[in-house]
């Protein structure tokens, strides 16, 4: 379920104090829409300049992923926005980041985003997972959901985002930037091409079209088609158990195309 989400002017004073302590004055605020786990998401005008400010509750159970995404900022690429800081005041657990001016980006085929979006995930490929940050590793993601004796496949070093939701990349000056870090995971490269492309089957792609675009990333063309129809029947179950939880529609068309993606993995083994 979506957290709801208040203004910044709503905050505590103690926790807008607090934010005032990093950026100086704050002269307006402006709540955004985008995303569904932040209680507070604001565009902060202040007197060191535009700060984007999203965050929750100190008691929320969502806050420990919140503070994961604090800690994997400093090793993310260039692509992805700058943390400038994290703090926890009066009850919030808040993070304030660069401002991005963009739009989410259109994964409609023949999009000229499609070619922004694979320089900034063949970028994100080429990160290594640090070592000193607590984060899940994908076999443990995915246990509850990959076929018995595929975990291995899902086993890496890469760090992973997994979540490529359009809200979640942004096109500005030229480029895509990857937002939102909640669920940062250790695991097999090749796993985000496969979760991008059931994106790009989302935004209307074919199947077909969706895994050429994945078999663009080194990582997936060589990994194992074994791992690779593990990955499809794992999503597929994930998809799956979400829908029926849930009675929004664009969860049932996910678990849709999971279902055509998985079929089709499952062909080329």
């Amino acid at each position: 379920m979506p957290i709801p989400r208040i203004a910044f002017e709503q905050l505590p004073v103690d926790t807008r104090r607090a934010v005032a302590d990093k950026t100086g004055a704050v002269h307006h605020a402006m709540t955004v829409s985008g995303g569904m786990n932040s209680a507070i998401a604001s565009v902060l005008d202040t007197d060191s300049g535009p700060v984007f400010v999203k965050g929750i509750p100190a008691e929320h159970h969502q806050v420990d992923a919140q503070r994961r995404e604090a800690a994997i900022a400093p090793h993310l690429p260039a692509s992805c926005p700058r943390l400038y800081w994290h703090l926890d005041a009066a009850g919030w657990s808040l993070l304030g980041y660069e401002v991005i001016e963009g739009r989410h980006a259109d994964y409609a085929p023949g999009s000229p985003d499609l070619p922004l979006v694979q320089a900034a995930l063949a970028e994100l490929q080429a990160v290594p997972a640090p070592a000193d940050v607590d984060i899940k590793d994908a076999a443990d993601r995915w246990k509850n959901y990959a076929p018995p004796g595929t975990l291995h496949y899902f086993a890496g070093g890469a760090l992973l985002h997994t979540d490529f939701a359009p809200d979640n990349m942004l096109i500005t000056g030229g480029r895509a930037r990857l937002v939102d870090w909640a669920w940062p995971t250790r695991g097999a490269a090749w796993i985000d091409p496969g979760a991008l492309a059931l994106r790009l089957m989302d935004a209307g792609h074919s199947v077909e079209d969706a895994l050429r675009f994945a078999d663009r990333f080194p990582s997936w063309h060589n990994a194992e088609p074994r791992a690779l129809a593990a990955f499809g029947m794992a999503t597929a179950a994930l998809w799956r158990e979400i829908s029926e939880q849930s009675l929004a529609e664009w969860k049932r068309r996910m678990a849709h195309h999971a279902d055509l993606f998985a079929d089709h993995l499952a062909e080329g083994q």
